[in-house]
């Protein structure tokens, strides 16, 4: 039988870290790296950065959006990347953020999550606010296959709270509750997971959201060139701390092209990740 996502994070956790290195080529990264915009840049700058990486963290996250706006071509790098992290056994989030209703949300399951597919993921971000039920053949499709979504809950970006945090309950508390019934009775945590940014204002117990309940593993950005450190980790996510995976990209893509810059960087970041979540 398949070991189910949320096993196979929590070990690659223990094992690596809560570090998830993000792959975001922006045009301004390959630039600094000295690399064209072009597909054959993002093919030197990812396996540049996957060299360095791994062994170094948990998980790497690949920003579907700036492989995409290469065209085919593009598509053709990431499937390159997705195929690296399954021979290496590195654990991918793709962050490709769909959400749509019915059978298209069913083909965007089956484009990143069925086995065989080019673009399959070990996981991939999803949003709930076309109504969480929309995401069910997502759901279903990872949960048969090992794999993982991480859904949408409280963002980094401010603007999400317009919508998260309207309503009582608000509508991201519904949300957590959602992913809490899809996880029960997953150990040590569920295989559907959380986006929750790590610059908050106050933890999420204060806005009536109950992480904890939810057995969901929690991604965690806003760290790094977002503004949060270690020790807003550490506060946001009382209690969770065995749970949260911290993506962080331009904190670590700033030391490239280096290989042994970027290996050094992601290192680092994982020593004071752990020391924060740990004490």
């Amino acid at each position: 039988m398949t070991q189910h996502f949320g096993a196979r994070l929590s070990a690659a956790m223990q094992e690596h870290g809560p570090l998830c290195v993000g792959l975001d080529p922006h045009a301004s990264v390959l630039a600094d790296w000295g690399l064209p915009d072009t597909a054959d840049g993002l093919r030197t700058f990812s396996r540049r950065v996957l060299d360095a990486v791994t062994g170094e963290c948990a998980a790497v996250k690949p920003q579907s959006a700036f492989y995409e706006r290469h065209g085919s071509a593009g598509l053709a790098v990431l499937e390159e990347v997705l195929a690296t992290c399954r021979d290496r056994g590195v654990l991918s989030v793709l962050d490709v953020k769909r959400g749509d209703i019915g059978s298209t949300m069913g083909a965007y399951a089956e484009a990143f999550l069925a086995e065989g597919a080019p673009l399959a993921a070990d996981s991939i971000t999803v949003s709930p606010y076309l109504g969480y039920g929309s995401l069910r053949p997502a759901l279903e499709l990872a949960r048969r296959g090992g794999r993982g979504v991480w859904v949408l809950g409280l963002t980094s970006n401010p603007e999400g709270r317009d919508v998260q945090l309207v309503g009582e309950p608000p509508v991201a508390a519904r949300v957590v509750e959602a992913v809490a019934a899809d996880n029960a009775g997953l150990a040590p945590v569920g295989d559907v997971g959380l986006v929750v940014g790590a610059t908050l204002p106050v933890p999420p117990s204060e806005l009536g959201i109950d992480l904890a309940a939810s057995g969901a593993p929690v991604l965690a950005p806003g760290v790094g060139a977002q503004g949060a450190g270690p020790d807003d980790v550490a506060r946001t996510f009382t209690g969770l701390r065995d749970r949260v995976l911290v993506p962080i990209s331009r904190g670590v893509l700033a030391a490239g092209p280096d290989g042994e810059e970027l290996r050094s960087t992601a290192r680092g970041w994982t020593t004071r990740l752990r020391a924060a979540l740990t004490s």
